[in-house]
């Protein structure tokens, strides 16, 4: 065999290995892009049942609904998005928004009736909210519910969607305490 046959054989040997890892990987990002792949991430964010730290702080009146706070940034695009969607759901029952920055808020903020605090790093930091936006959700008597970070307005609205099914969430538990009703 010469040396070009040998080269020859090769290289297609090598062209077969490397479709087969392009194949590998466009399945990998397609299995993931589908969300065929649910993974939470259980090292960021508070666990549920956790102490809210600050929570008489956030919540002077000790809402009887739970509390949803949001750590947004005021030069995140994301940020800015789920910021509207929250400004949707103000009139929603059962449900109280907190929106935190850890500097200065953002102007779009300043005009929201949504309680906005600025300059809240400790509270970044005491809740792990190590990406933006995040949310922690958390019930009337200050413990959390849920912490996660969300990547779309449609990640707010499915945790509230959430919030709501749960038993004893915040709509069918306003519901029963007004009256017996469903």
């Amino acid at each position: 065999m010469s040396f070009q046959t040998s080269a020859l054989i090769l290289s297609w040997i090598a062209i077969l290995l490397l479709a087969l890892t392009v194949s590998g990987l466009v399945r990998q990002v397609h299995a993931l892009s589908s969300g065929a792949v649910q993974r939470r991430p259980e090292s960021v964010g508070l666990r549920p049942g956790a102490p809210a730290p600050g929570f008489a702080r956030l919540a002077p009146g000790a809402p009887a609904v739970p509390l949803v706070l949001l750590f947004l940034e005021p030069d995140c695009g994301t940020c800015t998005e789920v910021l509207a969607e929250a400004n949707g759901h103000v009139g929603r029952p059962g449900l109280e928004f907190r929106v935190l920055y850890r500097d200065n808020p953002s102007a779009q903020a300043a005009g929201l009736p949504i309680t906005v605090l600025g300059g809240q790093a400790e509270l970044f930091e005491r809740y792990d909210a190590l990406a933006t936006p995040f949310a922690t959700v958390v019930d009337p008597a200050g413990r959390v519910l849920r912490a996660e970070p969300l990547g779309s307005r449609a990640a707010l609205r499915r945790l509230l969607d959430e919030i709501d099914s749960q038993p004893g969430g915040s709509g069918p538990a306003v519901a029963t305490n007004q009256g017996g009703r469903a």
